[in-house]
């Protein structure tokens, strides 16, 4: 099973994807926010066809408790949004802490200052669309 990961950031949005076997989940692509979600969208669109995904998991921003709060529910008005474009189920995923363990991972790494606002969100999006593919079993 393929999939793509999405992290929606108020400037960019990051994009992961899975292997063919739904095992490893590698960062993908940032888009830039252009302030036309039908172009955001279809940026989407055309990454679900090119790795010919069989499922969107989308990151959703919970509240340390595990609510939902005013950014959850913007991700999941845009989740309806992007759910009635693509022909694959869309689902969501807790994404508390992907942020943090992608900011940690960078700094591991010895990634560039300059380098790290471009890569950031796929490697959060990678964080969370790898622990679904751990749950699914």
């Amino acid at each position: 099973m393929r999939a793509v990961g999405i992290d929606f950031g108020a400037r960019r949005i990051g994009v992961a994807i899975s292997d063919s076997a739904g095992m490893v989940a590698t960062p993908y692509e940032t888009i830039k926010r252009v302030g036309d979600r039908p172009v955001e969208h279809g940026r989407i669109a055309d990454i679900v066809a090119e790795i010919d995904a069989d499922i969107v998991v989308v990151g959703l921003p919970l509240s340390l408790d595990g609510a939902l709060g005013q950014s959850a529910d913007a991700v999941l008005a845009e989740v309806r949004g992007l759910a009635k474009r693509l022909d694959v189920p869309v689902e969501t995923h807790d994404e508390r802490f992907s942020t943090v363990t992608a900011h940690q991972s960078m700094r591991t790494s010895g990634t560039k200052k300059h380098k790290k606002r471009d890569v950031v969100d796929q490697l959060a999006a990678a964080v969370f669309l790898q622990a679904w593919l751990d749950s699914q079993g």
